[in-house]
């Protein structure tokens, strides 16, 4: 409901700014012609209202022929790129829509004037008054229509792919979501650099990780060994939750383990009877995994 309220809101800006350019075109117009009648002594008892008459039918015809000029601009601001060819296209609208203003202003004009329909003083008087007094202008509202328009119509497109990826990034996230309860972010794999070669190593096949420095040592069931250019922090956070940190330089593998000393020198022993220590402050963390 109040993107539709925003949405009439705006048309509603576009149409008062409109509707501004209008009347100030036709009273500067009233006023113009007014001048001249009084200046050089044009028609006797003419006024400013009979004037503005002329003017208002004139400008509503130019209103009336404008909606082409709408229908047209709608159709093509929704493409990505504007090329010449619909520059073209919409210049030949424009002049043949100012064309027709001309002939049907002289039309409406001719008959009122003169009480009827005179083909000979339509095309030698009436045409070729209006065009040299309306087409300039007539033109330029023209343009000033297509401008305004086409940004309003560009604008309602924008909003609209917003509010789709608005609501791409709502399901993504929902469904991102939905993924996370059933799977976690561990990796399954440990990617290790070995000169211009990568070892892949399924962490199942991981015994325990040991620091080395700036690197770490991965020990494996095949009893080799891998040094791998990493922290066993960031390796913690990447395991699952089979591997549990027990020292400050060591990672294990729970599952590869097969005895458990808590006396005073805390260990565990690995399926290859390697002993691992366990420091004092990981000895919790022990306990309440193997409950």
């Amino acid at each position: 409901m109040f993107k539709l309220l925003s949405k009439i809101s705006k048309l509603k800006q576009v149409v008062i700014i409109i509707v501004l350019i209008l009347v100030l075109a036709i009273v500067f117009e009233t006023l113009q012609q007014l001048y001249y009648v009084k200046r050089y002594n044009i028609g006797n008892g003419i006024g400013f209202f009979d004037l503005l008459k002329g003017q208002t039918i004139s400008w509503v015809v130019w209103i009336a022929f404008s909606v082409v000029l709408i229908w047209y601009i709608n159709k093509t601001s929704f493409k990505n790129k504007i090329t010449s060819s619909d520059f073209l296209k919409g210049t030949a609208v424009i002049l043949g829509l100012v064309l027709l203003n001309i002939i049907f202003i002289s039309c409406i004009q001719i008959i009122i004037s003169q009480g009827g329909f005179k083909l000979n003083n339509l095309v030698t008087e009436y045409i070729p008054f209006y065009a040299f007094q309306k087409a300039p202008v007539y033109t330029l509202g023209y343009i000033a229509i297509a401008f305004i328009m086409h940004l309003y119509f560009n604008n309602e497109q924008l909003q609209i792919e917003v509010q789709e990826l608005i609501d791409l990034k709502k399901n993504n996230t929902h469904l991102y979501n939905k993924l996370k309860q059933n799977n976690d972010d561990k990796t399954p794999i440990l990617n290790i650099k070995i000169g211009n070669k990568r070892k892949i190593i399924p962490i199942e096949n991981i015994l325990w990780i040991e620091a080395d420095d700036y690197c770490v040592k991965v020990h494996t069931i095949n009893n080799t060994n891998y040094t791998m250019r990493s922290t066993l922090k960031a390796l913690e956070n990447k395991l699952n939750a089979g591997f549990l940190r027990v020292h400050r330089k060591a990672i294990v593998n729970m599952q590869m383990i097969k005895e458990v000393n808590l006396s005073n020198s805390p260990k565990l022993m690995l399926n290859n009877n390697v002993e691992v220590p366990i420091s004092k402050s990981n000895i919790k963390r022990v306990k309440d995994f193997l409950i």
